[in-house]
């Protein structure tokens, strides 16, 4: 397979998988199973950290009125909060994540480890929407949300698969917030996190080259790719989730992990 072919596939995966509550990690590892990659880059845990600004991009152009009416008004009280809330948790997911990769605390993304986090996220979205189903929810996102939100994306760095959204948006909906509100705090939280791991791994790959050549080429059609599918990807979840449940991703997360752990064995 030419390696653009490859990136313009991962990248299309990348797109779709990064916001929608899914697990990334599992579709791309599923990937690399069935696809005939030859570039060790390609398939680094680099090149994938690095294409995730360009779906970075697509949530900046989709919620640019948003942040735009944040900065505006970020003297009002409202404003401030939000802004704090998010900044609040960044800081713990920063300070957590650090710490995780410093301890090696993190699980192998391998097939299996990866699998079983994919499949139990999946159950516990079909637990929690059952559980939710009477229960009123809010549209304001709390301090206690905001700390819960942050610290949902370390578990997402310990287990690979859990997925940095899904975890994000799991722990909203116990918490009482509304899907909508759910998805849109999780998206805009993704922003700083994704820009700073890809910064980060950028960083650490120029002071300390890996074994393999850096195609910066590569990683541009990637990120581009990636930013085309996840405008479509998040601007159709946006819509989704104002009227419907997150049941369908539980249910297909619960498949996915069934596909990885067949595929490894």
């Amino acid at each position: 397979m030419p390696d653009w072919l490859a990136v313009v596939i991962l990248g299309v995966i990348e797109g779709i998988t990064e916001f929608l509550p899914i697990s990334s990690t599992g579709h791309l590892l599923l990937a690399e199973h069935w696809l005939p990659i030859r570039s060790e880059f390609i398939r680094s845990d680099l090149f994938t950290v690095v294409i995730q600004p360009g779906a970075v991009l697509a949530v900046l152009a989709l919620f640019w009125r948003r942040l735009l009416d944040l900065a505006v008004r970020w003297r009002s009280p409202d404003a401030q909060a939000y802004l704090l809330k998010l900044a609040l948790a960044f800081v713990i997911t920063g300070v957590g994540g650090l710490t995780v990769k410093k301890l090696g605390m993190r699980l192998p993304q391998s097939d299996t480890p990866v699998a079983v986090a994919t499949l139990v996220g999946g159950v516990l979205f079909v637990i929690v929407e059952r559980w939710i189903k009477s229960r009123p929810s809010s549209a304001d996102v709390t301090w206690a949300m905001a700390i819960a939100m942050g610290a949902a994306q370390i578990l997402a760095a310990v287990f690979p698969g859990f997925s940095r959204s899904g975890s994000t948006i799991l722990i909203a909906l116990v918490l009482g917030l509304a899907r909508p509100q759910a998805a849109e705090f999780s998206f805009l939280l993704g922003i700083p996190t994704l820009l700073a791991a890809a910064g980060k791994e950028s960083l650490d790959a120029i002071k300390h080259p890996p074994a393999y050549p850096i195609d910066w080429g590569m990683i541009a059609l990637g990120a581009f790719v990636a930013a085309v599918t996840a405008f479509v990807a998040v601007k159709w979840l946006i819509r989704y989730v104002q009227s419907n449940t997150f049941n369908a991703f539980g249910v297909y997360r619960i498949l996915l992990g069934a596909a990885i752990l067949i595929a490894a064995h």
